[in-house]
């Protein structure tokens, strides 16, 4: 992918939100809401859900619920939810007093389907499952009604009460709406939109065993909410016929629902039910495994909030499905890290360097700069001696013509310290080379050289009695394809699980200010990329390092 700018793409959701104020709609209010489910741990395109939302929101002078569409008690957790709230709060964004819960209207969603049973808009089902969707007919061909379907209200609010008085076990009964068998829209055929589940609730406990369906809260909760804009990706977009005839049935308060394309990554999976899979199946260590594309996992991996949201708004708001480039996403990451991360020394693969004619007790210190994109970043001491580690692959005993590191009898420059020339390569009994021996040159301290002769390799290095042990985590994308949920693949999303995507190096080398480096903090190993402190694993008697994201783009070269 061609590296271009982070200028803003278009919205064509702020667009109805400004011709709406212009008109008066909404009374000028400005109020959306971020509803996730809390049954997994949010993702890269849930990010531009609550970018949308909260920033919309913000710009409008509105306001921005966080609501969490807990129905169905089975798959959800106070985890995820802790998780989910954190991640709100870690792109930058607040709910303020708005956070609210679907539970919170179970007594009122129970009141909205005695009011259609009595409307002769709702009836109770004894179909299994299998028949309803044997009922329910096909996209060419109409559903059939229930033979249930014209029970007597008084028959309907009975059973009703006792399903939710629990004298039903689970799915002996459903709730169903009474529609239309032969509409062209699946979800208007008699949806179900109450079920029977014995089981635990994270908030409400054993209170409920029956549980409102999605489809059924969702509209009702924006609508309770008095929300203006309520935003949902295009998979909802053949809901909303559904959402507004429960809302018109039960005259309340219409939000204006608005589908907007969802956000598709390459080399990713978002589906909560194989991210899970992968995470139950140890394939991947936990939720946030910097593999992954969760917002926690991308956090522990080095992404920054800032470099996501000017990403989401980067891409824009549209209406059509497509697959954006995670290219893209890494590049803007890199001018972010660019700006605020600390330049460092770290040797990966580390062969050792003797300076012959460097006095052997002596330490020098060096002035480094930490960042020079930013001034205010200052400078630190890096200590130099007669030892030192660099690169293994920065050495070649026989190197070809325009060759610029380091080789026998070639002079490179040592960042931030000498000139220094290659005059021997000390070898083992199995002819593998294990030590360097080089000279310096004191007249070119700084890594200067006065006389007007150049030196074009540049080489990083650890001073070996100063070098701190370290261990790296080295990321490339999970999956060997660029859409591994694409059904046009052969064979299933997990045997395009790419082997490399992790490679941990146990005995990296860094200079010693990483001693004091916290997770969090970016940093640039210089020549090797951006990298960040595992947020789990390292401390100040143990480190180690993510790989966030290369200096460039070499996936896109690798795989051209």
């Amino acid at each position: 992918m061609k590296e271009t700018s982070t200028a803003a793409g278009s919205n064509f959701i702020r667009n109805i939100m400004e011709e709406d104020n212009e008109t008066g709609k909404f009374d000028k209010r400005v109020h959306t809401r971020f509803p996730p489910e809390p049954n997994g741990y949010l993702h890269i395109g849930h990010a531009k859900s609550i970018c949308l939302n909260f920033g919309l929101a913000e710009e409008f002078g509105g306001k921005c619920n966080l609501r969490f569409d807990d129905t169905n008690p089975t798959k959800e957790d106070t985890e995820y939810v802790e998780a989910i709230k954190h991640d709100v709060r870690w792109l930058g964004f607040d709910w303020e007093d708005r956070l609210f819960f679907a539970s919170d209207y179970f007594g009122k969603l129970y009141d909205f389907a005695v009011e259609l049973i009595k409307k002769g808009k709702a009836f109770v089902d004894d179909l299994t499952p299998d028949e309803i969707r044997e009922y329910r007919g096909t996209l060419t061909e109409p559903g059939k009604n229930s033979p249930y379907r014209d029970r007597s209200v008084e028959e309907n609010l009975d059973l009703f009460e006792r399903m939710k008085n629990g004298e039903f076990a689970d799915g002996e009964k459903v709730l169903r709406a009474k529609i239309d068998m032969s509409s062209p829209n699946m979800n208007m055929r008699d949806p179900v939109i109450y079920r029977i589940l014995h089981a635990h609730h994270h908030r409400t406990g054993d209170k409920w065993c029956i549980y409102p369906m999605y489809d059924f809260t969702h509209g009702i909760s924006d609508s309770l909410e008095g929300i203006t804009h309520s935003n949902c990706t295009l998979e909802f977009e053949d809901h909303r016929p559904l959402y507004d005839w429960f809302l018109d049935e039960l005259d309340i308060y219409h939000s204006q629902q608005i589908e907007f394309a969802p956000l598709n990554l390459t080399y990713i999976v978002t589906s909560k039910r194989k991210v899970r899979k992968l995470v139950e199946d140890g394939l991947v260590d936990g939720w946030d495994d910097p593999r992954l594309a969760t917002l926690s996992a991308l956090r522990r991996r080095g992404y920054t909030p800032k470099a996501i949201r000017e990403f989401c708004e980067q891409i824009g708001v549209g209406k059509s499905n497509s697959t954006v480039d995670i290219a893209q996403l890494e590049f803007v990451l890199r001018e972010n890290l660019n700006k605020i991360a600390t330049r460092v020394m770290a040797v990966l693969d580390p062969i050792k360097v003797v300076i012959t004619n460097y006095p052997e007790d002596k330490v020098e210190e060096f002035d480094a700069v930490n960042n020079p994109e930013d001034e205010s970043a200052g400078k630190r001491k890096v200590p130099f001696s007669r030892e030192i580690y660099i690169e293994r692959g920065d050495f070649m005993e026989d190197p070809p013509k325009k060759y610029f590191r380091l080789a026998p009898g070639k002079e490179v420059r040592l960042k931030h310290a000498y000139y220094v020339t290659c005059t021997d390569v000390i070898k083992n009994a199995a002819g593998e080379v294990v030590e360097l021996h080089c000279t310096y040159d004191p007249a070119t301290r700084g890594g200067w050289s006065d006389d007007g002769r150049k030196v074009k390799g540049t080489l990083h290095w650890v001073s070996v009695p100063h070098a701190l042990k370290a261990e790296v985590r080295l990321y490339e994308h999970l999956f060997t394809v660029e859409n591994p949920d694409d059904s046009r693949n052969e064979g299933d999303y997990l045997d395009y699980m790419n082997p490399s995507a992790l490679t941990v190096v146990e005995n990296a080398m860094v200079e010693p200010s990483l001693k004091s480096a916290e997770p969090g903090r970016p940093f640039q190993f210089l020549r090797k990329g951006y990298f960040t402190p595992d947020s789990k694993d390292h401390s100040a008697d143990r480190l180690v390092f993510n790989r966030t994201v290369g200096l460039r783009d070499s996936w896109a070269k690798k795989n051209k």
